[in-house]
């Protein structure tokens, strides 16, 4: 989706609203549906700040347990957007070329840096058995608890 920024970049104080569907990103992410965006781009003292929030449902796996589950996220998002720079850099501010822009990689960016390291199906996951496979989420395994091999020689001893 494209914004047109002129009047809001000519206007102080003016505000343009915005709701889309987030695509052109199919196939990166196990999406369930298109991210849901909805914001305001809003001049505020000849720059225009662009806030809002995007909503992300994925059907994932889980890292520890390997069960299919929905994530879904509100991912909130604020960029300050300006036309010219005074001392040629900095990553806090996006420059733009025109008034006509797409902030969609911008936010798409945000949506994936939200992802967390380790997407768990619930906080408290216990994971596989590492030796039977078994899900400890589901129940116990009938697997007898290993000791440390370290200790192996003293356990001889008893």
């Amino acid at each position: 989706m494209f914004l047109e920024l002129e009047s809001v970049f000519n206007t102080p104080g003016f505000v343009l609203p915005f709701r889309y569907a987030l695509t052109g990103f199919e196939g990166l992410l196990p999406l369930t549906a298109p991210p849901a965006v909805s914001g305001q781009a809003r001049n505020r003292a000849g720059i225009v700040i662009l806030a809002g929030r995007a909503g992300l449902c994925m059907d994932v796996r889980c890292d520890r347990c390997a069960a299919s589950f929905d994530y879904a996220a509100d991912v909130p998002f604020e960029h300050t957007l300006v036309l010219s720079l005074n001392d040629g850099e900095n990553d806090e501010l996006v420059l733009l070329d025109g008034f006509r822009w797409s902030p969609d990689s911008l936010i798409w960016e945000d949506l994936v840096l939200s992802l967390p390291p380790k997407l768990l199906c619930r906080p408290a996951c216990a994971g596989l058995c590492p030796r039977c496979g078994q899900n400890l989420n589901e129940g116990a395994c009938a697997c007898k608890p290993q000791g440390d091999p370290r200790w192996a020689a003293l356990r001889e001893l008893i």
